[in-house]
């Protein structure tokens, strides 16, 4: 009677509090508490909801979720009638019959409370429950956190306060939907409808009475009636929700005895991705994502930008198509093992759009033996991105086109020998001259009077050596950065020096597959493509880039460069056994020095691809030295041989179902007039 008296008088007094500031209180603490009253505005300023944002690849796929509170928002309706009823039942049952404060229930909760000798009902209603969720969702430090807590008088008249404001401007139904869509359901679900999700793989409006008396009794302790923690502590709660049901005449007898008998299945809950390190595609995730924070139209910064990924329900489509990812990682399974040594990464992209269509590497995502964090296949502009390996003979391409673009054909005729001595030779550069004192470079493949055609086709070193002598390094250079070359590790761009044409700088499996595609474009450039669209949770547009080209190189240029390409993967060309079915295709090795990387870049006209296998520890060393590829000992590294198949089989399988494209044939012009090769001199007579 002394409690029942007690908690009458403190019922008044808050009744009383609202109209006459806290009348009925006297003591040190009330002037404080009038003051906050007095301060509190008229309505409660609520949050938007923090809604997990979903990684889509570009056939509506799911690749991973961004969240911090996993929540997805639903209508009323679209949650079960017995729902309702349960959270209704178990949390404040005369919820439509009361205004913010529920007088009769909360002494009827204190009452039962103390006889039961434990908590079995809360003295608060929804609404206030409503609002005190939201200021605890509002809380942005921890003294904001701990004020929305207390346990204090102060606390609940301010949560009083607001409710009635909140009872004033919302309808029933409209506060109940928002608390159903605010709760927490334990073990990482917000909101009823990722709760019936992660734990039963449904939808909210599909729960059933034993579910959503399950749910309901969630509520009251996430942690501690969580079913993955204590099941049993989690029926005896549900059972406790479905008697009250019973009680209040929501359910009879019968369907009381039945659910609770039934046992509690979990067989179909699913732990909902969090983070690209639980998807699928984790390291194309995160290099996505990196971009995504990048962008100024997310967030003034890149805690704005990266609170946003995670709390605003943006759904984001990106170019990743899963048929091609699968092909490229058949790959990769194919040609290496988990133990390998040696790396192998690849990039496929789509010419004429910079669409990035798939990104597979060899080294699983993790930081156990045999895993990495780091990404291979892109620049390195954000914590997992690698950098890129040098480059090797792949730079010819860009000597060939600026060749061609001067005028010179494919017929042009420079006598090239096994090794040729350079020191001290000037090079021309876009700002004046470069030498390099001591460089006498050989040929590993056939040397002699070649023309470009069949220096491409046995990547002859002393020919593109010479020939870029003859257009100078300002022109091939000025081509590989319009073409998105540059120096994956500084991201400046690379140096214009002497063996330029034969290996400079770091360079990417992304960045040379979009710069070949330019060729297989007929010389137009576009920007490597990560996002279909990006929308926000009430799906407006959010703006992300687009695809974006332009026309780097005269489109006879590219058909020519095509074409002395083509003669790479002809019979005796470095490429030649890399050829199949009817495509018209071009390629081109690199190798770099002491055999660190090799690498095989090559192109359709609607694929283009990059490969590369290398040593990506430090310090690099050879290839050929206690390395492996496929659980073998790599005997002999090169572009062709090495990083070939895995190109090949990945373009094979990406290119299977799509039209059959041509390459457009060179120009005669471009072609030039066929030439004898120079007959060596004569020894004179003595």
């Amino acid at each position: 009677m002394i409690k029942f008296v007690g908690v009458s008088v403190l019922a008044g007094a808050l009744a009383a509090g609202l109209v006459v500031p806290f009348a009925g209180f006297a003591g040190s603490g009330t002037e404080d508490l009038a003051a906050t009253m007095a301060n509190l505005p008229k309505e409660l300023q609520t949050e938007p909801l923090a809604v997990r944002s979903r990684v889509l690849a570009a056939d509506g796929s799911l690749i991973t979720t961004l969240y911090e509170q996993n929540r997805v928002p639903v209508r009323l309706d679209q949650v079960s009638s017995i729902m309702r009823k349960a959270m209704v039942g178990i949390e404040d049952s005369r919820f439509y019959d009361h205004g913010a404060l529920d007088a009769k229930g909360t002494l009827r909760a204190m009452l039962r409370n103390q006889s039961e000798g434990e908590v079995q009902q809360g003295g608060s209603s929804i609404t206030q429950q409503y609002v005190k969720l939201s200021l605890v969702e509002k809380a942005n430090t921890a003294e904001e956190r701990q004020r929305a807590t207390a346990v204090s008088y102060q606390r609940k008249l301010t949560e009083l306060r607001y409710a009635i404001a909140v009872e004033s401007q919302l309808s029933k139904d409209q506060i109940l939907e928002r608390y159903l869509n605010l709760v927490n359901f334990g073990d990482g679900a917000y909101g009823v409808q990722a709760a019936a999700q992660h734990y039963f793989r449904i939808s909210a409006k599909d729960l059933n009475l034993p579910q959503a008396a399950l749910l309901a009794g969630l509520v009251k302790n996430p942690t501690g009636y969580d079913p993955t923690n204590n099941l049993q502590r989690s029926k005896e709660r549900r059972d406790l929700v479905l008697r009250r049901l019973q009680e209040l005449g929501v359910i009879t007898a019968a369907q009381a005895n039945a659910a609770i008998k039934s046992p509690i299945d979990l067989s179909r809950m699913r732990k909902v991705p969090n983070g690209c390190a639980s998807s699928r595609y984790p390291f194309y995730c995160e290099y996505v994502v990196s971009k995504l924070l990048d962008n100024p139209a997310l967030g003034r910064t890149v805690k704005d930008r990266e609170h946003r990924l995670k709390t605003g329900g943006l759904t984001i489509r990106t170019t990743l198509d899963p048929r091609i990812q699968a092909a490229a990682q058949a790959s990769i399974k194919e040609h290496t093992k988990r133990t390998d040594t040696a790396i192998a990464a690849i990039t496929v992209v789509e010419p004429g759009t910079g669409v990035v269509k798939a990104m597979v590497q060899s080294r699983q995502y993790g930081n156990g033996r045999y895993q990495t964090a780091y990404n291979y296949n892109v620049e390195k502009s954000y914590p997992g991105g690698y950098g890129g390996f040098q480059n090797g003979s792949t730079m010819k391409a860009f000597v060939l086109a600026a060749a061609l673009q001067r005028g010179l054909p494919m017929s042009h005729r420079i006598n090239s020998p096994q090794q040729i001595d350079l020191s001290n030779k000037p090079f021309r550069t876009c700002k004046g001259w470069t030498r390099d004192p001591d460089y006498k470079p050989k040929n590993s493949t056939k040397s002699g009077d070649l023309t470009m055609v069949e220096a491409a086709r046995y990547s002859t070193n002393t020919y593109f050596l010479q020939l870029s002598q003859q257009t100078g390094l300002c022109a091939p250079a000025t081509i590989a950065g319009k073409l998105g070359m540059y120096n994956a590790q500084s991201l400046k761009p690379l140096d214009q020096v002497v063996s330029f044409t034969l290996g400079v700088g770091y360079t990417t499996p992304l960045m040379l597959s979009n710069a070949y595609a330019t060729f297989a474009a007929r010389g137009k450039y576009c920007r490597p493509l990560l996002f279909v669209s990006v929308h926000d949770n009430a799906r407006r547009l959010i703006d992300t880039p687009k695809v974006s080209c332009e026309q780097a190189i005269p489109p006879a240029v590219a058909d020519g460069v095509n074409r002395v390409l083509s003669a790479v993967m002809e019979p005796g060309g470095t490429g030649g056994r890399l050829n199949f079915g009817n495509w018209d295709l071009a390629g081109k090795t690199g190798t770099i020095q002491d055999n660190k990387a090799v690498w095989y870049a090559g192109y359709a006209p609607n694929l283009a691809a990059a490969a590369v296998v290398a040593d990506a520890t430090l310090p690099y060393t050879n290839l050929m030295y206690r390395h492996t590829l496929d659980g073998k000992d790599i005997s002999d590294p090169t572009g062709s041989g090495t990083a070939g198949p895995l190109w090949q089989t990945a373009m094979m399988g990406a290119l299977q179902g799509m039209p059959l494209e041509r390459f457009v044939p060179p120009s005669p012009t471009m072609v030039g007039k066929p030439t004898e090769p120079k007959k060596p001199k004569e020894p004179k007579p003595e």
